[in-house]
């Protein structure tokens, strides 16, 4: 397929279109007409969703929308930490986005473009398409006529919304590892996915956390971009988000008290062992001590001479031996 800045892949392109005035979608439109768009009085703003673009795609972006080079660059490249920067009279915004596939946690990037008027996403890596949030938003001219920023919102309260799930997949899957924390076995595997679980949840955190810091500068620090009509919708966000990370930070500390809880029992299973292996030592220590007293070579040894001396000596041998193990089954040792 030709993949020439004249022709990105379809793949690329999730959607490219323009909204009136009054917050109604108009039409699909092409690279070449964003400008025209943008230059047309009665277009309201332009939306477009790109996923994994090429250079070429985002070069075009740039001549179309007047983009800093350095926030291109940053969203060609992704990598980049959770962040909110001010070019001029738009926002760049980097967000952790995060996705569960096949049962194992996987984490991509979005970044945001936001101007007067348009809004340019561009993702990267394991999250779910911005259609449903578009469609949403789509449903309500009323809202959509304030513009980009309430598409922004309806953006960034979807990826929020997403976590959600993933932290109530952490909890079950907490939950069930709990059974085998407590088992008398010792599974390796047990402690390998208490630590995966870990990870998984500090990566979500580093996803999660910096987001108020962003919501708020949102909120607070730039009217021009961001309407105060939708500053309430933001604060709902904020709300979310606060909750999403509140209930990371707990999970991170139960899993660190599962780990240290199932390092303990494996510790006190290996105390019973070492007791018990103890215990047997100690019974075999008296017969052997016995037996190799006897051993020795001392030509006067008054009991040798006595017909019952070797009944005497096996009996004795055997009370001690039944002493002691009496001790140490009392003791719990054995």
């Amino acid at each position: 397929m030709d993949t020439t800045p004249d022709k990105p892949t379809p793949s690329m392109i999730r959607n490219l279109a323009s909204y009136s005035l009054e917050g109604r979608r108009q039409r699909d439109i092409s690279l070449e007409e964003i400008s025209d768009a943008l230059a047309d009085p009665a277009v309201g703003f332009v939306w477009v969703g790109l996923y994994e673009p090429d250079a070429p795609l985002l070069m075009k972006m740039q001549e179309e929308f007047g983009l800093h080079p350095l926030a291109v660059e940053d969203a060609l490249k992704a990598h980049q930490r959770p962040k909110i920067e001010l070019y001029g009279d738009s926002l760049f915004l980097v967000l952790h986005t995060a996705q569960v596939v096949k049962g194992n946690i996987h984490f991509g990037e979005t970044h945001i473009f936001i101007g007067p008027r348009y809004l340019l996403t561009v993702r990267h890596g394991a999250s779910l398409p911005f259609s449903p949030a578009r469609e949403r938003c789509e449903k309500d001219p009323g809202l959509m006529k304030l513009g980009p920023s309430y598409g922004l919102y309806a953006v960034l309260d979807f990826i929020v919304d997403n976590y959600f799930p993933i932290v109530e997949e952490f909890k079950e899957e907490l939950n069930d590892l709990e059974k085998d924390i407590f088992a008398e076995s010792y599974r390796r595997e047990t402690i390998h996915r208490l630590y995966d679980l870990k990870r998984d949840l500090t990566k979500l955190r580093l996803a999660v956390s910096p987001l108020q810091d962003m919501l708020n500068q949102l909120i607070k620090f730039h009217p021009a971009l961001v309407r105060k009509e939708v500053g309430l919708h933001l604060r709902d966000v904020h709300d979310h988000a606060v909750r999403v990370n509140e209930a990371t930070d707990m999970m991170r500390e139960m899993l660190t008290a599962a780990m240290s809880v199932n390092i303990a029992m494996v510790t006190v299973a290996q105390g019973e062992v070492v007791k018990r292996l103890a215990g047997w030592a100690a019974l075999l220590a008296a017969p052997t001590l016995l037996t190799s007293w006897y051993g020795m070579n001392f030509k006067h040894m008054p009991e040798l001479a006595g017909p019952y001396s070797y009944w005497i000596v096996l009996g004795a041998t055997i009370a001690i031996c039944g002493g002691l193990f009496w001790l140490l089954r009392r003791a719990r040792w054995l």
